[in-house]
């Protein structure tokens, strides 16, 4: 099938019953990119725009045999990792990497929803730090992921942040980009940190506007990039600019993803 031979971007992560994150929102990124996706399922999850619910992981064999099964059924080009949910899952993802290191992955350490939900059990960090991180290309973190991947408090400034990201990757990482979503200022900017290059800043202008799974989409973004053959530093840019103008169409059409709901607890349903 022609298919087959159309590069894919492989995705790993959780889903969200809510399609604003998670799997959703990577099929969603991927494709108005031009790439296919294939998928490996790690949890599934019970999700409003404001609450996750309910969290079922799935079996570290089965995410393991679902991109295998990917990975011999269709041209993967790159590999986008989310959700990770356990420890054991992280440590059967890391095994297929080491199974097929020619396919670049992008990791997205997700630790915990926008709400505030856990979506990283306890001590699962040391295994992402360890076993997962070195094989990844790049590895996203926000600030707030950036400060728990090191067990630091939050970085303050820019130069805090870039401290924290040199030890990041003095642990292993091979490439880090630090989000500055959650900093302030007239500017949003991403910092990409490599051992051999000098630091690389991704300026764009700093919206008011909310959407949920802007990580997911700049890391699949990224993915669907790469994928295209594009160096790792194009594919950076591009991708933030895929986001910003998302945001700004958002803000553009007045149109707040995170709009307060009228009920965020259905007892009919959520028991």
């Amino acid at each position: 099938m022609a298919m087959r031979r159309e590069p894919h971007v492989l995705v790993v992560g959780g889903s969200d019953s809510s399609g604003g994150a998670g799997i959703a929102r990577d099929i969603e990124t991927i494709s108005a990119i031009g790439v296919r996706t294939c998928l490996a399922v790690t949890a599934l999850t019970v999700q409003t725009h404001d609450a996750v619910i309910e969290i079922h992981h799935s079996p570290p064999s089965l995410v393991a045999n679902q991109m295998c099964a990917a990975l011999q059924a269709n041209d993967v080009a790159t590999i986008k990792i989310g959700m990770l949910a356990t420890a054991k899952i992280i440590v059967a993802v890391a095994a297929v990497l080491r199974k097929f290191p020619h396919v670049p992955a992008v990791l997205d350490p997700l630790l915990a929803s926008t709400s505030g939900r856990a979506l990283l059990e306890a001590g699962a960090i040391a295994a992402m730090k360890r076993d997962l991180m070195p094989l990844c290309c790049i590895v996203t973190p926000n600030l707030p992921e950036l400060a728990l991947l090191i067990g630091s408090e939050l970085a303050s400034d820019e130069d805090g942040a870039l401290q924290q990201g040199k030890r990041l990757l003095a642990a292993g990482a091979q490439a880090l980009l630090i989000k500055g979503g959650h900093a302030s200022g007239p500017q949003s900017t991403d910092i990409l940190l490599r051992f051999d290059q000098p630091p690389t800043r991704f300026d764009t202008p700093r919206i008011a506007a909310s959407m949920r799974g802007t990580g997911c989409m700049l890391a699949s973004a990224i993915a669907a990039h790469l994928a295209k053959a594009k160096p790792l530093e194009d594919s950076v840019r591009d991708g933030k600019l895929f986001v910003f103008e998302k945001l700004q169409k958002c803000r553009l059409n007045n149109h707040n993803v995170l709009r307060p709901a009228k009920q965020t607890h259905f007892p009919e349903f959520f028991p």
